[in-house]
């Protein structure tokens, strides 16, 4: 694998744009670098796949949300995320230009998509499914790494690779044990993958920012869709009149503030931040941080708020359940904790106006137990009002009101 110039093509945002720097020309990807510039569409392909999961998790906790329901959905997730993080790693480094990378890619979705159809019933069933699934997008990972990656890829993995086996035969055998060994195993797998990147180095593989950024964005635009779909699956049992619309609405703007905190400038500065760092150890475990580490609490939010607004829309004028208040609100109070993590990290932006926001998004869990519309309403202005704000400060700071306001 060709280590790309971290000031040239590969990582930088101007080359990208005009197409024309060092002749490169405007694809997805670089023809003189193994490194991607850009997402490809098979790639996010792939994510669709993976956002089932959270399609499905998401399903787990609305239909019971309960603590055990929480503890079950952390864990599958924690372990799914890891080895979704893995995939961005390896598309950041092996560009899947040919048949046999496609190919197999398509093999780690039908491990994804098993393990999505095994979510429902994780603990009970399926569990033995959902391990095999996840071996199957295991061993995917590992080889497609081994077979193309490279030999700055290669080193790192003859570490690495032995661990993400240990984790994956953890799950998969814990698909096949009784439910109370079932939490202990994926637990200790979770562990392991926490504990990874500091008994394995990670220095060894490149980072491409622009890509790595975009293919995590991607995956959190996609799941706040899940947030959407939530507030129709919420309202499909319930008249259509103008009061429910006017909640459905609020939702809606809800989830928009939870976009617009992570997209409202911040994916360009963090490009911006991981490609500035040019010691490559140190922009791997930067990006190990922020959008592994961080990315977790963000996804654990969404799924949270999709299942709490769910309810809350179905129940719009009465009240719902302590559980569920906590899940709307706590929901987002989690993402904003999340993203509040992920700048403080990469040191692009300050955090007043948006604790406001994670505290205002606590206060409002009261107000779901009286009326849910309520806390939806109160949700949308302790989101609105901070970042409106922090938005205003930051055009007025930088001078380019003309821009933003003007065709």
């Amino acid at each position: 694998m060709t280590e790309p110039d971290l000031g040239g093509p590969a990582a930088g945002d101007a080359a990208n744009a005009s197409g024309a720097s060092a002749g490169v020309p405007t694809t997805e990807w670089s023809i003189h670098s193994e490194t991607a510039v850009r997402v490809s569409t098979v790639e996010l392909f792939f994510d669709l796949v993976f956002v089932f999961i959270i399609t499905q998790l998401t399903g787990v906790l609305a239909n019971h949300t309960t603590l055990v329901s929480l503890v079950r959905v952390l864990l599958m997730l924690g372990v799914t995320w890891w080895m979704y993080g893995g995939y961005a790693w390896l598309t950041n480094a092996v560009v899947p230009s040919n048949t046999l990378r496609r190919g197999l890619l398509v093999v780690g979705m039908a491990g994804f998509l098993t393990m999505a159809l095994a979510v429902p019933d994780a603990f009970d069933t399926t569990g033995w499914a959902f391990g095999l699934g996840y071996f199957v997008v295991n061993l995917v990972h590992s080889g497609l790494f081994l077979l193309s990656g490279g030999p700055a890829a290669v080193r790192p993995m003859r570490s690495l690779g032995p661990l993400n086996l240990l984790t994956a035969t953890l799950v998969l055998v814990g698909g096949f044990t009784p439910t109370p060994w079932r939490y202990a195993l994926w637990a200790l797998a979770l562990a392991v993958q926490i504990a990874t990147p500091y008994l394995s180095p990670i220095g060894g593989f490149t980072v491409a920012a622009g890509h790595f950024v975009e293919r995590h964005g991607l995956v959190i635009i996609i799941a706040l869709g899940e947030s959407v779909v939530a507030i129709g699956v919420g309202a499909e049992s319930v008249h259509l009149d103008l009061r429910l619309l006017a909640v459905v609405v609020s939702g809606l703007v809800v989830a928009y503030f939870l976009y617009w905190a992570y997209f409202g400038g911040d994916e360009v500065r963090a490009e911006h931040a991981l490609d500035a760092i040019a010691d490559p150890r140190r922009r791997a475990r930067t990006a190990l941080t922020a959008f592994g580490y961080c990315h977790y609490p963000m996804l654990v939010g969404i799924i949270a708020v999709a299942a709490g607004v769910k309810k809350a829309i179905g129940h719009a004028y009465g009240h719902v359940s302590l559980a569920q208040a906590l899940a709307l609100g706590g929901g987002v109070a989690v993402f904003l904790a999340g993203d509040l993590l992920f700048r403080r990290i990469l040191a692009i932006g300050r955090p007043g106006y948006r604790l406001v926001a994670l505290v205002g998004a606590l206060a409002s869990v009261p107000l779901g137990l009286v009326v849910a519309a309520g806390q939806i309403a109160m949700l949308l202005v302790v989101l609105a009002v901070p970042l409106s704000i922090e938005g205003y400060r930051q055009v007025k700071a930088t001078g380019v009101r003309a821009v933003i306001w003007r065709r």
